[in-house]
């Protein structure tokens, strides 16, 4: 009986690592090509998530220069002479205030009028601004620039276009 038993145990051990090695080959395979897929976005998350970081620390310092205190906001009087005097007191255009608030540069138009007024956080932007120096808003600008947003940069691309197109 022993040889009868070796023999049978022998091919059904050959039998088994057949059936293994013919589900586990494509199996590797797939796991190999998996990982060749995997390892390149791995990187790229890792590239978006530091370019992530690096906007938010941005927009973080942009506007935690700009704030001012509830108490502060609501206390302030922001009539249209006391806009444009702030702006000259500065020295910026109506442009670079605009790009200081994070509006547009009719809005800026729009409040030395009187036609509307500053609410929320651009209200909160502006009384910020009081406590600024020309020194410290030209920095600002400075900075702003060195750094143009997206939207800024397409339009200096469609600009360029429009100029080579005629």
């Amino acid at each position: 009986m022993g040889k009868l038993e070796q023999a049978l145990r022998s091919t059904v051990l050959r039998l088994i690592r057949r059936e293994l090695r013919a589900s586990v080959v494509p199996l590797s395979r797939e796991v190999r090509q998996l990982r060749r897929t995997v390892s390149p976005l791995r990187k790229t998350v890792s590239v978006l998530g530091k370019l992530v970081a690096e906007l938010v620390r941005r927009a973080q310092a942009e506007t935690a220069e700009l704030q001012a205190s509830e108490g502060e906001v609501k206390k302030a009087r922001l009539s249209p002479t006391l806009i444009r005097s702030l702006r000259a007191r500065l020295g910026v255009t109506q442009g670079q205030l605009a790009s200081l608030v994070g509006v547009s540069v009719g809005a800026v138009g729009g409040w030395e009028k009187g036609r509307i007024a500053p609410r929320g956080r651009n209200r909160a932007a502006l009384v910020a601004l009081r406590k600024l120096r020309r020194a410290d808003v030209k920095q600002l600008l400075a900075e702003r620039r060195t750094a143009p947003s997206s939207k800024e940069a397409a339009e200096t691309r469609s600009r360029r276009g429009k100029r080579k197109s005629r």
